[in-house]
């Protein structure tokens, strides 16, 4: 297929594209603003085999000149950090919403297939069993109050202008090239460098947690399979509580379990997530990888690829995790 990826320089969508590139042989355009955590260096070993086009999404002039031969828009382009969202909201208003709505516009003005990459946040958090994709949207932060609006609007585009659009939700991704202000590279990082692993609250957060290649072929089950106007969600194979999840990295890094310390709770932490995929996997899509074979692979992934995220530690995170968890990392 000849795609348009926008946020593909960031951790999920960088996937999409290297799945879509080796299993499919897609032509994509890849549309970026380049953010803190969108980075060429994702997309180093694939950067000769795609366009690659410098901008925002909620640039319409930028859009259009990245859109042009296409025949589908994949969505991952968002500002994505929950505590971000917290301190400044303004942010992913703008990307996540008012962006979403110039990418449909230039879907509806070619007539273009528009899949929409969501989350689980959007249902809020449930006790117990797991939402379906009729569950009601109950966001809790700004940041996934700002992905529920996006989603309603993808839906009005299908149901007021026949547009072909589909929604897929993930569950919590983990893998290669995830930006360390999310929880397993954090811990893996500062369990690497002997840091302390600040775990909010209790530590009794439940996730459903999903290998971001699996999340990478559910999107393309998406985008080959879903039904106009569908939503589908994707969960992972596993839940487990934050706090096991860190124990589990402290094993494989072989870290002190001392250096496991609690910090005050995230306004409005959701207590536990949980997505049926059973939708989805009528569509023939499955799970492939365990939690605990998959959290290993991360953890030797991070160890083995400093070049990476080395010159994330050296730079403006430290300063951003210094006032966000009042110390600072070891260099």
């Amino acid at each position: 297929m000849r795609l348009l990826v926008c946020g593909a320089a960031g951790f999920i969508g960088s996937t999409f594209v290297r799945l879509r590139l080796r299993e499919h042989g897609d032509q994509i355009t890849v549309l970026d603003k380049l953010t803190y955590a969108g980075r060429r260096e994702t997309l180093q070993d694939v950067i000769g085999e795609i366009r690659f086009i410098h901008a925002p999404i909620e640039d319409a002039v930028a859009v259009a000149e990245a859109v042009a031969g296409c025949e589908a828009i994949v969505n991952f382009a968002a500002e994505t950090h929950v505590d971000r969202s917290i301190s400044g909201p303004e942010e992913f208003m703008v990307t996540n919403m008012q962006g979403t709505h110039t990418l449909l516009e230039a879907a509806r003005e070619r007539d273009l297939r528009y899949v929409q990459v969501s989350t689980d946040e959007v249902y809020g958090s449930i006790d117990d069993g797991s939402f379906t994709e009729d569950s009601h949207l109950e966001p809790s932060s700004p940041y996934s109050a700002s992905k529920a609006g996006a989603d309603l609007l993808v839906s009005s585009y299908q149901h007021t202008y026949g547009l072909h659009t589909s929604i897929c939700r993930g569950s919590n991704n983990y893998g290669p090239y995830q930006y360390p202000e999310k929880m397993i590279p954090l811990m893996i990082l500062n369990a690497l460098a002997r840091d302390q692993l600040p775990v909010y609250g209790d530590g009794r957060n439940v996730r459903n947690w999903l290998y971001v290649e699996d999340f990478g072929r559910a999107i393309g089950h998406v985008l080959s399979y879903g039904g106009p106007g569908e939503a589908y969600n994707c969960g992972g194979p596993d839940e487990c509580e934050n706090l096991a999840v860190v124990g589990r990295i402290v094993e494989l890094t072989g870290a002190d379990p001392s250096l496991v310390e609690h910090v005050t709770d995230r306004p409005g932490h959701d207590r536990r997530y949980s997505l049926s995929s059973e939708k989805l996997q009528k569509l023939g899509w499955r799970a492939q990888t365990r939690f605990e074979e998959g959290l290993a692979q991360t953890v030797d992934w991070y160890r083995e690829n400093a070049w990476w995220w080395e010159p994330i530690r050296s730079g403006s995170y430290r300063d951003y995790y210094e006032r966000h968890y009042g110390r600072a990392l070891r260099a």
